[in-house]
Formats: structure tokens, C-alpha cells, sequence
């Protein structure tokens, strides 16, 4: 409550002297010395009132009917000879709102229209200047005093630590009706495919590319090439620069023009036209500016998936995280416990059979808690803090390698742009879980991991030599989580047996790529 007062007070002293500087300057300008008396005490009157409401202790009529009261007197004096003093009305009613709401506004705007009224009436009559200026100022009071109301319960509002939640929960809420709604659906990349397809009817493209943030980075969304690599150079150096000037961009046959959705940039669609045309018969940059306007809806349905992947990746991360806490502190530490009763246990066997059993139950009970750790491991580690894709593979090959003993050789062939972090992350899952199938399951004793991240595609291998695939379990989801997760990015998973024996996951993006073949 002293912090909300002291609002009040900062904002009341706020009002006080802004008034009096603006009913000082016209008073200086004409010279008027009644109205600089009459300013002289009403600037007495406001500091007195300030002063009075330091104090706690003093009562609160004092600021909410003295105070106007005095003020309104002194201009019902000055009112015969200046109008301008009229303005100090609207002081009153702000300041008495702010600190006592609505009473206060009221009980201060009465005090001080009677105390002119009576004051000017001991003068004679009002002529109709005088009069329209009364009724002006009075008006104006009246609303500041209204609006000082509005602001005193904003401030007495106690702050809700739930706000946040409800202010989600209507969002979501939102969201789930809007749903129906999205004729186009929210998948980035079917969404910047459509976008492409619309550039390449329009201009003549040998390849073109959509480029949307990452970081501080621009990474490709989606890209039809035919091209060199260094054409993909070009076209990505000048989407950046486009992206930074925030312009549409021609340099010889390579273009760049940004995609804006409500004064925001989405991303960058970059390409070069065919080697058989001319830019300038074509007339490239005219082309272009009127392909960005046609393009706004699909730029906003494209905004708007990009914003849904970041809001499902966020919520992913941090369930991902709350469970890796709830198996560390909660299942681990029960089954570690199990694990000293065991060991008490087998301190004093009562029979050598027993000590068999119980030793057994040891190994098992190891095996157990090793497994949480790992899983541990596996829900806290993520490509989010990693450098890249292929960095994120080689610290789960080493917690694999040094939990289990089985040698992981990772293979990296990645350029320095990155892909989407949703196509990251899925990527990421799907090699994990078939690096962990390997170990648990399968059985392997060496495992290869090839991973070749050339943006806006990628293909991972990984290879064991263990036992291969078994008869489908009921408990079992993994696969069918491993082909979701590629559903979810539009890769394409294949799961083979290989010859004598092993396994084969190899994960590829986009999924209507062509097959590509990664050397050790």
C-alpha cells in the first residue's frame, strides 16, 4: 500500500507543478499582475497540500474539499480579470481522484465549482465569455477526475501471481477455436513451398529459396535448386543483406526480397532467374515489388506457423525438462534406496542361495538406476545449447559410449548455416532413440552415426551390428514415436534390416529428396 501511495503522490506533485508552469508562462508573456498574484497563492495552496498529504496522520479532507475549496475562491477573485486562471480547476479533482477515487474527485470538483461560483457572484453577474469559461474548465475537471479514478483502482489493484496463466489459458483458448480456421494449416514448410511455387510462376527461376531467423542467423525454410553450391552462396549473401536493409534487393540475375507480416519481417525469399533472360527486359525489381505485395496473406500464414513451432518447441523443452527433475529426484532416488536395503541385506545372507538371489538383485537393481540416468540425460539434452546438429549427436554418442561401453563413431559433414530449430530438434530425437535402441535392445557392439546437414536438407545414418529387428513388443512405441517425428517435419524415415545382421535408421529432409549417399 506505501508503494501505491507513493504513485499517487509522485504523479498529484506531477500535476501540481506542470499546471502552474502553464498558468505562469501566459501570465509572464501579458504581464498580468493579478493573475500572477492570484497564481502566487495558488501555488501556496498546492504546496501546503502537498505537504499535507506527506502526512499520514492529518485528516484527508484537507486535500479533498479544503484544498479545492481554497483554490476555487481564489479563482471566483481572479475570474473578472483573467480567464486563464480557470485552468487550476482541473488540478483539484485529478489529484483528490488519484488518492481517494471517485468520492474524493466528486467531493473536490464540488468544493471548488462552488467556492467560484459564490466568490465571482459577489462581483455581479457573469458575462458569456466568463460563463462558457466556467462551464469549459468545469468539464474538464470533471473528466480528469474521472480519469484519476480509473488510474486509483489500477493502482490499489493488488497484482495477481496468476495472471500470466490466465492470460494464457485465453490465448490457447483463442488458438483452439481459430484452429478450424486455418485453411492452409500451421506446417512451415508446406506453407513456404506454396509461397515458392507462386515466385517460380511468376518469374523465370533456375532456384529460389525462403530463408526465416534463427538467432541472430538466416537459415533456408524451404529451397528448390538446380544450381551450384556457389549460387546457393550468392543467393544466401544477398538474402542477409536484404534482411538487414529490409528491402527488396536485384544484383545482376540474383534476387532477394523480404517477406513482412504487420510491419514485421518474417523472412527472406532469395533466387536467381535463368541464364536465357535478361533482368532488365524482364523487368526484375517492378516484378518483385509486386510479388512481395501479392505474397502479404501467405506471408501472415507462414508468420503465424512459425510462431506456433516456436511456442510447441518452448513447451516440448521445458516438459522435457520438468520430467528429467522428476525422474532424478523422485524415481532415481527411490531406487537408489532400494539399492542400500540391498546391500544390508547382503551383508548378512542366510544362506548361500540367498546371497545368490540377493547379488542378482543387485545387478538388477544397478542396471535400473543406470538406465534413469541415462534417460536423465537423454530428456535434458537438447540442440538448443549445442553448436550444432551433428555436435548435439556426438555428446549423446559419448554418454552412450561411456554408460554402456559400446564404441559410437560419429561422422559429421555440416555447413555453417543451420537448419529450423523444430527440424533440429525432431532430427535430433529420432537419431538419439535409435542410438539408444542399439544399446538396449539390439544388443550392438560398435555403432556408426552419419550425419550430413546441407540446409535445407539432411540425412542421418545410424548402423549397428546387433542383432536386428525383433518381433514388435505391445509396450512398445519407439518406432512409431521415431515415424511420427519425422511426419512432423516431412522427412522420411527408413528402418532396414541389414546383411548378416544389424540395423540401418536412416532419417532424410526434406522427405521427396533425392537419395544421397554419405561415406564414412
Amino acid at each position: 500500500m506505501a508503494r501505491r501511495s507513493w504513485h499517487s503522490l509522485r504523479l498529484g506533485a506531477a500535476v501540481r507543478v506542470c499546471a502552474l508552469v502553464a498558468l505562469l508562462a501566459p501570465a509572464l508573456w501579458t504581464q498580468d499582475a493579478a493573475a500572477l498574484l492570484a497564481l502566487l497563492a495558488i501555488g501556496v495552496v498546492w504546496v501546503l497540500g502537498e505537504v499535507s498529504e506527506l502526512q499520514p496522520a492529518l485528516p484527508v479532507a484537507l486535500t479533498t474539499v479544503l484544498e479545492p475549496l481554497c483554490v476555487g475562491v481564489i479563482c471566483g477573485f481572479a475570474l473578472h480579470t483573467s480567464t486563464a486562471m480557470l485552468g487550476a480547476l482541473a488540478v483539484g479533482p485529478l489529484t483528490a481522484g488519484l488518492r481517494q477515487g471517485a468520492g474524493g474527485a466528486l467531493a473536490a470538483f464540488t468544493a471548488e465549482v462552488a467556492g467560484t461560483v459564490v466568490v465571482a457572484g459577489l462581483y455581479g453577474p457573469l458575462d458569456s465569455a466568463q460563463g462558457l469559461a466556467m462551464v469549459t474548465w468545469g468539464v474538464v475537471a470533471l473528466g480528469l477526475g474521472m480519469i484519476a479514478t480509473f488510474l486509483h483502482s489500477a493502482l490499489r489493484r493488488e497484482p495477481d501471481p496468476l495472471a500470466p496463466y490466465h492470460d494464457a489459458q485465453a490465448l490457447i483458448h483463442q488458438l483452439i477455436d481459430l484452429s478450424g480456421g486455418f485453411s492452409s494449416g500451421l506446417d512451415p514448410t508446406t506453407l513456404g513451398t506454396s509461397i515458392l511455387t507462386t515466385v517460380r510462376d511468376e518469374l523465370p527461376t533456375t532456384s529460389v529459396a525462403i530463408y526465416v531467423p534463427r538467432d541472430r542467423d538466416l537459415t533456408p525454410l524451404v529451397a528448390f535448386s538446380g544450381g551450384t553450391r556457389t549460387d546457393a552462396a550468392a543467393e544466401e549473401a544477398l538474402a542477409v543483406e536484404s534482411w538487414t536493409s529490409a528491402g527488396s534487393l536485384v544484383r545482376g540475375r540474383v534476387f532477394a526480397f523480404p517477406l513482412s507480416s504487420a510491419g514485421n519481417a518474417v523472412g527472406v525469399v532469395a533466387g536467381r532467374v535463368s541464364e536465357r533472360l535478361e533482368p532488365a527486359r524482364l523487368g526484375l525489381e517492378g516484378r518483385i515489388r509486386e510479388l512481395a505485395v501479392r505474397l502479404g496473406p501467405s506471408t501472415v500464414r507462414l508468420d503465424t506457423a512459425l510462431l506456433f513451432e516456436c511456442l510447441r518447441d518452448r513447451a516440448t523443452a521445458v516438459e522435457r525438462h520438468r520430467l528429467a527433475r522428476e525422474m532424478h529426484d523422485g524415481l532415481a532416488q527411490d531406487i537408489a534406496s532400494l539399492g542400500y536395503l540391498t546391500d544390508a541385506l547382503a551383508a548378512r545372507p542366510a544362506s548361500p542361495a540367498q546371497a545368490a538371489q540377493i547379488e542378482v538383485l543387485r545387478e538388477r537393481i544397478t542396471a535400473v538406476v543406470s538406465e534413469v540416468r541415462r534417460s536423465v540425460v537423454s530428456l535434458r539434452t537438447g540442440v538448443g545449447d549445442s553448436a550444432s546438429l551433428g555436435t548435439a549427436l556426438g555428446t549423446v554418442a559419448r554418454h552412450l559410449t561411456e554408460s554402456s561401453g559400446v564404441p559410437v563413431h560419429v561422422t559429421l559433414d555440416e555447413r555453417e548455416t543451420r537448419l529450423r530449430p523444430e527440424v533440429e530438434a525432431e532430427l535430433f530425437r529420432i537419431a538419439q532413440q535409435a542410438m539408444t535402441n542399439a544399446v538396449r535392445h539390439a544388443r550392438a557392439t560398435a555403432i556408426d552415426v552419419h550425419c550430413r546437414v546441407h540446409p535445407p536438407r539432411a540425412l542421418i545414418t545410424v548402423r549397428d551390428d546387433g542383432q536386428g529387428l525383433g518381433p514388435a513388443r505391445p509396450d512398445s512405441q519407439g518406432l512409431q514415436i521415431m515415424h511420427e517425428r519425422a511426419t512432423l517435419i516431412g522427412a522420411r524415415l527408413e528402418i532396414e534390416q541389414r546383411r548378416p545382421h544389424g540395423t540401418s535408421v536412416t532419417v532424410r529432409v526434406p522427405a521427396a529428396a533425392l537419395a544421397e549417399s554419405v561415406s564414412a
